[in-house]
């Protein structure tokens, strides 16, 4: 008898950690991770509401040194001297500041290229119209102090060519 109890007594507690284990679990999974560092921006949900998987809750900016890069779209005939590796000034217009830098790759097409409607000219006419490349420009390591950089904002790259 006293076995008995001591048995149902055991089969009671491993019930009780079973549904403290799964509580457990179940809050892990009202934790959101975000996979990078940065800064939130265009939040859609509000706390406590529910959301389903795979709804999009927020935008997350990557504003790591890492992080952000330097797109400039240069005319063809400007990319004759630019190479890989080559340095680089970048003149911010948002806070007058000029960053250090260095060509990372020029893309391997123009734009237009790429584009959904890639322009056509149906004149019969061969015009010949100077095409801009995607130059990659990256900050040298320890450049971006302070998250004052911003995806999206105007600069004007400087390419060192000797």
């Amino acid at each position: 008898m006293t076995q008995a109890r001591a048995l149902s007594a055991k089969a009671n507690a491993d019930q009780k950690k079973a549904i403290l284990d799964q509580a457990e679990l179940n809050l892990q999974y009202t934790k959101v991770i975000a996979p990078v560092n940065g800064i939130v921006s265009n939040r859609t949900v509000e706390v406590g509401q529910n959301v389903q998987p795979g709804q999009e809750m927020m935008k997350v900016i990557p504003v790591d040194d890492g992080d952000l890069w330097v797109t400039a779209n240069f005319k063809e005939t400007q990319l004759k001297n630019i190479r890989p590796g080559q340095a680089v000034d970048i003149n911010v217009d948002a806070n007058g500041k000029t960053y250090k830098g260095k060509v990372d790759s020029i893309a391997g097409a123009s734009g237009a290229r790429f584009s959904l409607l890639p322009p056509e000219n149906a004149t019969g006419n061969y015009v010949k119209v100077v095409q801009r490349l995607p130059v990659k420009i990256v900050f040298n390591p320890g450049e971006i102090k302070g998250r004052e950089l911003r995806p999206g904002m105007s600069v004007t790259p400087k390419v060192w060519i000797k």
